[in-house]
């Protein structure tokens, strides 16, 4: 019986740096203004605008717009799929750094 190597599990979607860090802050978080995620993640506006974009887009995390008087406000959430998505890979991880314990023998 073959058994896929846990890195089949990693999802593409938090391939860039950036990315992780935005899934790791927001799974810490019921929700995060945008300028509170650009100044702990240190980029731009536009950098994280593009990321948080992108993963919208796949359904993992929820961009809400909204006004506080005439400003506006952007606050950034994981979606239930966002979450299970986020635990799953991190769980492909943790299998790739544990390692496979004991190699079956050379036959």
């Amino acid at each position: 019986m073959t058994v896929s190597h846990p890195r089949t599990q990693l999802n593409p979607a938090f391939q860039n740096p950036l990315r992780f860090s935005l899934m790791a802050t927001l799974a810490g978080v019921t929700d995060i203004t945008f300028r509170q995620a650009r100044d702990y993640l240190q980029t731009t506006d536009s950098t994280l605008s593009k990321h948080a974009s992108a993963l919208e887009e796949l359904g993992l995390v929820q961009v809400k717009k909204s006004f506080v008087g005439k400003r506006p406000l952007t606050r950034l959430a994981l979606t239930k799929e966002g979450g299970q998505a986020w635990r799953e890979h991190l769980a492909a991880l943790r299998a790739i750094a544990e390692g496979p314990g004991v190699f079956p023998a050379d036959e």
